[in-house]
């Protein structure tokens, strides 16, 4: 019960109720002992009129006069002469004297609270003023006990109405939260666990129908985390059966390759200057390419190998990549150029930082040859004390929102219409495994500047690009 959300706002509802009615109650006892005093004070005025109608009453009639008004004495002043006064023994001393005529509302509290507290039999002295203007002072002395116990009385009373009250209210939200809250966030948990039986099944995506704003935002966001999960799962899914296949692929690609590789042996030999100009980069790419398949597959088995370390020419890979895209881009007018140091060297992987490179010059060609509009596109690399870094920048449109927003994630940051996105991908993850970074530093109408970062030490630079 204690642990339900129903249960606690029960309980939590019943003593809000009844710290409520103890605000309430205090001054609430305070009144009625005003009024039991003023009360008293009243009948005793009254009794004391019967004294001015015949001066001489008999002690037997004023006796029954001050046991109706339930007091000892009166003592009515008439004005600065005359004073009329009822009297009889008093079982024992005045203990306390209240005043009634300027008394505040923390005085009248404290006076009743004193009045609850305190057990012993006690003869009080009360003064006010008459009613109807009567005189100038009514004073009275009457026993204690029985003014605390009408407010005991009165005071129980106070609680089993707050009792029942709060019994009443607390049942009246317990069922209100039952159908405003305990049920529709049943109904979410009932959602979340079906829907984690079977995630893929689009059907068990929760329908936003609670009629409370801040419910209806949960379950709308609800629906939006499980709309995406599903979409993530499912494109696993595929991504999976497309490693498949690319690892069959690549399989089969590498033994083609290497079947080429063997005929490349007999063009080298070729007297042809033309050939043996560009036989040794038909090599090179047949070569790569195996590569290329190589890591594919490892890739496929989630093993892509860690980067073989050596002391590597930045600006002959930087030439093999302009060399490549050169062709690529045959007659288009596309310009490249290039502010290598010749006597720069790295430490890195040459084959992965070639691919890294590649990609990011790939990308950037395609994207300038997207617009039909001509375009260069450079690199730049400098050594400081502790990364090397190469930025290359390019005269494109620039980046896509989108591309921005999925930068380095696969199938989602593509750069051009029908792009995978994969290049920078596979760029920041070989980087990363140098401990680089690949960064993004501006893209706008003007074009597009990545700079890619290598240590020198071996403990890594910050995390790349997530």
């Amino acid at each position: 019960m204690t642990n339900s959300l129903s249960g606690r706002f029960l309980i939590l509802t019943v003593i809000f109720v009844m710290l409520a009615e103890v605000f309430i109650f205090v001054p609430s006892v305070a009144r009625f002992r005003e009024d039991y005093l003023l009360a008293r004070l009243e009948r005793a005025q009254i009794a004391s009129l019967a004294l001015e109608a015949d001066d001489m009453i008999s002690p037997a009639l004023e006796a029954e006069l001050l046991r109706n008004a339930e007091v000892y004495n009166v003592v009515l002043r008439r004005d600065e002469i005359r004073q009329l006064a009822l009297s009889s023994p008093i079982p024992s001393p005045i203990t306390a004297t209240y005043d009634m005529r300027n008394a505040t509302s923390m005085t009248l509290i404290g006076d009743a609270l004193g009045t609850l507290l305190d057990t012993q039999e006690r003869v009080i002295r009360v003064i006010g003023n008459p009613v109807r203007e009567g005189g100038l002072l009514i004073e009275v002395t009457m026993d204690e006990m029985p003014l605390r116990a009408a407010l005991l009385d009165y005071g129980r009373n106070i609680l089993l109405l707050s009792a029942f009250i709060s019994i009443i209210t607390a049942g009246l939200l317990f069922v209100a939260v039952q159908f405003l809250l305990v049920r529709p966030i049943k109904g979410v948990v009932d959602h979340m666990q079906a829907y984690a039986k079977a995630p893929e099944d689009a059907r068990q995506i929760i329908t936003p129908t609670a009629g409370v704003r801040e419910l209806r935002d949960a379950e709308e966001s609800l629906q939006m985390m499980q709309q995406q999960l599903t979409g993530a799962l499912k494109q696993k899914e595929r991504l999976a059966q497309l490693g498949g296949a690319v690892a069959k692929v690549s399989h089969d690609l590498r033994n083609i390759l290497t079947s080429a590789q063997l005929f490349t042996d007999r063009i080298e030999s070729s007297d042809d200057p033309l050939v043996k100009r560009m036989a040794p980069k038909l090599v090179n790419s047949i070569t790569r390419a195996v590569n290329l398949c190589e890591t594919t597959l490892a890739f496929g088995r989630v093993d892509e190998p860690a980067p073989t370390l050596s002391r590597v020419n930045l600006a002959g890979i930087v030439g093999d990549v302009i060399d490549s895209e050169r062709l690529a881009a045959g007659d288009y007018p596309l310009s490249f150029s290039e502010d290598i140091p010749a006597s720069m060297t790295l430490r890195a992987d040459g084959e992965q930082l070639f691919r890294a490179i590649f990609n990011l010059v790939r990308n950037a060609r395609q994207a300038i040859m997207a617009t039909g509009e001509p375009g260069e596109i450079g690199l730049q690399a400098v050594e400081g004390d502790q990364a090397w870094q190469l930025t290359i920048t390019d005269t494109g449109p620039g980046l896509p929102q989108k591309a921005q927003e999925h930068l380095f994630q696969p199938f989602q940051g593509g750069v051009r219409k029908g792009g995978s996105g994969l290049g920078l991908v596979i760029a920041a993850d070989l980087i990363r495994g140098h401990g680089g970074r690949l960064e993004l530093k501006k893209t706008d109408e003007n074009g597009t500047v990545f700079a890619l970062q290598l240590p020198k030490e071996d403990l890594a630079l910050a995390p790349a690009a997530e």
